[in-house]
């Protein structure tokens, strides 16, 4: 049997959910490998290097900055699963001008896509928002910020249902990030450095994702029941609508992207991290796999 080590460099279901059914629906082990599901948050771009990552935003980033050459595999969705929550007050994006935003660092995948969406709203980040940095984590902190008012906005992440807890404390979520800005992100990503991508460990796991993703366009039961192991904060019936309008519309049936809105997203990346645009989609997003 092959083995790999498969990274993830965020938490919640937008970086695990396709990983966590290949594993829980034995996948990797019909496609005869051993993956070793290693949290990666805390990792810097070198270890990372030396095994597959899930994080695609990452990755692109790092190509950019560093010139690592990262190439994906498998994308998952082309629409991040990030959202601006606020308490009571702002009612739009246009709203948070002077307001206290809880968010990630302008460096990072997350940030430098709350950046893009915020300008395109007619906001700058450095001089319109009061915006308080905070590393990635379950957003619990960001939650108790909002109920006591240390914050009026923060930008959270997959290991919730916003519009489950928007409903719940009597907030509002002022925008996905998914509506406004695409990108081919989390899936399956290496360094050819280190892991060619016809490898036989590789392309076993990018088999296994695949089924995965069929899984959740052919068995929403199934799904549900998984995604209720990343979401224990909500109903079933908040966890339904969740995947009803968050993931079965916008994850890929198989694992492939969309070059046009990469090549748009590159673009948006690179201007907003203020390097240059030094590669193509089909060089990052195009490699061709032998998996069928």
């Amino acid at each position: 049997m092959h083995t790999i080590d498969l990274a993830y460099v965020g938490r919640g279901l937008h970086e695990e959910l396709v990983a966590y059914i290949a594993d829980q629906q034995d996948y990797y082990a019909d496609e005869g490998v051993h993956v070793a599901l290693r949290d990666g948050c805390a990792w810097d771009a070198e270890r990372l290097r030396h095994g597959a990552t899930i994080g695609l935003g990452r990755a692109l980033l790092s190509r950019l900055t560093d010139g690592i050459p990262w190439v994906a595999l498998t994308v998952n969705t082309h629409r991040p699963l990030f959202w601006f929550l606020a308490r009571p007050g702002p009612a739009s994006l246009t709203d948070l001008a002077g307001r206290r935003l809880a968010v990630h660092a302008p460096h990072t995948p997350p940030g430098c896509f709350a950046r893009i969406v915020l300008r395109q709203a007619g906001l700058d980040p450095d001089r319109d928002i009061r915006c308080i940095f905070r590393q990635p984590g379950d957003y619990g902190m960001d939650l108790r910020q909002l109920r006591d008012g240390a914050i009026d906005a923060a930008f959270v992440g997959s290991t919730m249902a916003p519009e489950a807890v928007a409903a719940e404390h009597g907030w509002r979520v002022l925008a996905w990030v998914g509506d406004h800005f695409q990108i081919p992100t989390v899936g399956v990503a290496v360094d050819p450095t280190y892991i060619r991508p016809d490898a036989p460990a590789i392309q076993a796991v990018v088999r296994a994702h695949r089924r995965a993703l069929q899984v959740i366009h052919t068995d929403p039961d199934t799904t549900v029941r998984h995604l209720r192991t990343f979401l224990g904060g909500q109903t079933a019936n908040e966890v339904r609508a969740h995947y009803e309008k968050f993931i079965a519309p916008y994850f890929t049936v198989d694992g492939k992207a969309d070059l046009a809105v990469g090549a748009t997203a590159i673009t948006a990346v690179a201007a907003e991290l203020g390097v240059r645009e030094t590669l193509a989609a089909t060089e990052f997003y195009g490699t061709p796999t032998t998996a069928p």
